[in-house]
């Protein structure tokens, strides 16, 4: 008998979490009502820590070995640069365009959910005066790397990661054991989050039918306005942004560019991971696109790895529409930080759907939301991450050319 997949088990799991919701809301008030609630509020929680236990040590690990293995030699130097300078911009118009979205059509808005009326008490209590708040932020980012660590303070161990990481690249291969063994603590923060993650059925269950029993029908509607955002956000990145930069650059039409890149693409929206896509978007660069293959070589694989537009679009507008659900209003600072984190939590972060959820988490975490929102985009997850996931590919070939272009000129 073929074993069932774990996005078909997640599936489920929500089908089975949403139908009790329902049928608990059906009954009508009882000890029993009661009762499953209040279990379903332990597996749900006990979910919720897993993932968080996890992930302080894998984002760590991640960032470091992903800023650590962009080191190049002087003949790289100049490509390198230019190809991080790309991949920042692009990813930093992505998140505007995500935040732009949100901004201007507001999925989320008038509804306000019971199931994160806790977490709102605690961000407002934390809220200050702005000058007191810059001024703990930046306190917050430079601290003891043990404390950071041991208390779970992200941006303080994202900062952390990056200069680390940055060290290991400026001190080349003597500290080549040092680099593998943080590896290996990334490696194994993944065979753990993959234990984890055979709980998801049941933890995703548990989170939406405590969701679905406190909560009417509005919250379905919320979720199509939100879908329809990030699609529509995605594609205008990726069919108006990414080949009106391509233009500029290279000149290049985007009829010739679909022409070359078509096949990944495809694939990638069929496959919803930018690493299994890898063998035929270098394929597709070197044969259809005309990029030498020192440059796709170097290129794609580090975009495949750090260059992350469509995933960074659908955080920054996930953060607003839950911040929306639970009642809370972002000021500038707390948008800042989540387009800081949501770049940086690309770095490293392989394409595997558990880590995407973690990276997820790990925006939200940054900025005092409530994880708990993970119930609710985990289960269209899968339809999102293929629109975004094409949109990664087509940012890495698109930076491909530019880097090329921009290499010839300055030859």
């Amino acid at each position: 008998m073929p074993r069932i997949s774990l996005n078909s088990q997640i599936l489920l799991g929500c089908l089975i979490g949403i139908a009790g919701g329902f049928w608990l809301n059906a009954s009508g008030p009882s000890e029993f009502r009661q009762d499953t609630l209040y279990g379903a509020k332990l597996v749900g929680t006990l979910f919720l820590d897993l993932l968080r236990m996890v992930l302080v040590p894998l984002i760590f690990a991640s960032i470091v070995v992903g800023v650590a293995n962009l080191r190049a030699n002087q003949k790289m130097h100049r490509v390198w640069v230019t190809t991080l300078s790309f991949f920042g911009l692009s990813m930093a118009l992505a998140i505007i365009i995500g935040f732009g979205a949100a901004h201007i059509f507001e999925p989320g808005k008038g509804l306000q959910l019971e199931m994160f009326a806790e977490a709102t008490k605690n961000f407002q209590a934390r809220q200050m005066p702005l000058p007191e708040y810059i001024a703990q932020f930046l306190h917050g980012l430079f601290m003891n790397p043990f404390k950071a660590l041991a208390q779970g303070e992200i941006l303080a161990v994202v900062i952390i990661a990056l200069f680390l990481g940055i060290a290991l690249v400026i001190g080349g291969e003597r500290y080549r054991n040092l680099r593998v063994l943080i590896q290996e603590l990334q490696e194994l923060c993944l065979m753990i989050v993959s234990w984890i993650m055979r709980l998801a059925p049941l933890g995703i269950a548990a989170l939406l039918l405590q969701l679905v029993a406190s909560q009417n029908n509005a919250l379905l509607g919320s979720l199509l306005h939100f879908i329809a955002v990030v699609i529509g956000s995605t594609l205008f990145h990726g069919v108006i942004v990414l080949p009106l930069l391509l233009y500029a650059v290279t000149r290049v039409s985007p009829l010739r560019f679909w022409r070359g890149s078509r096949e990944a693409l495809i694939t990638a929206f069929a496959t919803s991971s930018s690493a299994a896509t890898l063998p035929i978007t270098l394929r597709c660069t070197e044969q259809h696109l005309h990029v030498k293959k020192d440059i796709a070589n170097f290129v794609i694989p580090l975009g495949a790895t750090v260059n992350m537009d469509g995933t960074a679009l659908y955080e920054a507008a996930a953060a607003l529409f839950v911040a929306r659900l639970a009642g809370i209003e972002l000021d500038i600072a707390s948008q800042m930080i989540i387009f800081f984190v949501a770049m940086l939590g690309a770095i490293g972060a392989p394409g595997i759907p558990s880590v995407g959820m973690l990276s997820m988490v790990l925006v939200l975490e940054s900025v005092g939301l409530p994880t708990e929102a993970i119930a609710i985009l985990l289960p269209i997850d899968r339809i999102l991450d293929t629109v975004r996931t094409a949109v990664n590919v087509e940012g890495d070939m698109v930076g491909s050319l530019i880097v090329q272009k921009l290499a010839d000129r300055s030859a």
